[in-house]
């Protein structure tokens, strides 16, 4: 093979553009080098298959260094898989979440946790995204009544849907309310590496020691090519997850793959400094567009996102430039999100395009 048709074949099998930013969303970065290193590591030889390879073993080792405790890890394709399996161990049939209207389960995985998982889901309105005790008596009732699925679960977004946090202490009221009324605690932990960063506490703090059982472990907003994993903090308040990851298609034949990913994200704090760049590019960009009297952002930056109102108009003419999601169209409000290799001249980029737009 000659240099030029090995230049040729590199060149077309690259199909996009990879100057081209985007504000639209963490999953559309790539993969973080050391992600793709530990990747092409795990790939030489034969290992295991279903998750009886050292890398699983290792990754149990890991987390329940991280959480404190003994833990049991379930590796999954998904997102969606993670949270349809998690709700799953926690619930009877005939069981029900609690969850905020926004959150992701009840808003974006297309009725998964329903049609899939069996369960209903009992949304309650939130002004920021965060569930309270009291919000959670919304729905929190009917105990015994035939007539009512059963409100059996509660699940949290850490952080939540709206780019808000939620402090160990709510986490743990929620904890100590939910379980008070005999229900179990589900945490939807897609971007629980930001939610660490801004809070600058221990992960167990506000995850186990907090009382959560079950958390959906996100990996692949925070630079991993694929994988999450079900994490099992209290074991005992879930049930069959070694049969339910199978049933819903979500048990990877070479889970090393997953595994190896995982390991290398929480290896010497990756995920959390990950996490933390992304977090202070979007309080870069909160900053500057506080100064942009036309844009009026509607909830606190807490996390890796910024929400914000725009002229009519303008969305459009800047997504000529930058890719971005409405987040209320009818409201004009909009979401843009950084991720572990946004930049601060892709900040200071994205700001000189606003300003032009709205005439600042």
């Amino acid at each position: 093979m000659t240099t030029d048709t090995a230049t040729s074949r590199t060149t077309a099998a690259r199909l996009h553009d990879p100057a081209v930013r985007s504000f639209a969303s963490d999953n559309y970065s790539g993969v973080h080098p050391q992600v793709l290193e530990a990747l092409a590591a795990a790939n030489d030889g034969h290992a295991v298959a279903y998750g009886e390879d050292p890398y699983t073993a290792r990754l149990h080792e890991v987390m329940g260094s991280l959480f404190g405790k003994k833990v049991d890890v379930f590796p999954v394709f998904n997102g969606t898989g993670a949270n349809v399996v998690g709700l799953q161990s926690l619930l009877p049939r005939w069981g029900a979440v609690v969850c905020a209207t926004t959150a992701h389960i009840n808003m974006d995985e297309n009725g998964a946790p329903e049609r899939v998982g069996g369960m209903k889901l009992l949304g309650v309105a939130t002004p920021n995204g965060k569930l309270t005790p009291e919000l959670i008596d919304k729905e929190a009732w009917g105990f015994g009544d035939e007539h009512r699925a059963q409100p059996l679960a509660v699940s949290i977004t850490q952080t939540t849907e709206l780019g808000t946090c939620y402090t160990p202490g709510e986490v743990r009221a929620i904890c100590e309310h939910a379980h008070s009324l005999g229900m179990k605690v589900h945490m939807d932990g897609a971007r629980l590496a930001n939610a660490a960063a801004f809070l600058n506490v221990p992960l167990r703090e506000f995850t186990s020691d907090a009382g959560v059982d079950v958390l959906s472990f996100g990996g692949t907003k925070n630079g991993i090519m694929f994988g999450e994993a079900v994490v099992a903090l209290n074991p005992s308040a879930a049930d069959g997850l070694v049969y339910l990851r199978k049933m819903n298609m979500q048990l990877a034949s070479k889970m090393r793959f997953i595994s190896a990913q995982l390991l290398a994200l929480l290896q010497d704090d990756l995920w959390l400094r990950s996490a933390g760049h992304a977090n202070a590019m979007a309080a870069k960009l909160r900053a500057a567009v506080d100064t942009i009297a036309a844009v009026r952002p509607t909830q606190a930056t807490e996390s890796n996102g910024v929400f914000a109102v725009l002229p009519e108009g303008v969305a459009e003419r800047l997504r000529t430039k930058f890719r971005f999601y409405d987040w209320d169209e009818a409201a004009r409000e909009v979401r843009w999100m950084c991720s572990f290799d946004t930049t601060e001249a892709d900040i200071d980029a994205f700001v000189a395009a606003i300003r032009a737009e709205v005439g600042a």
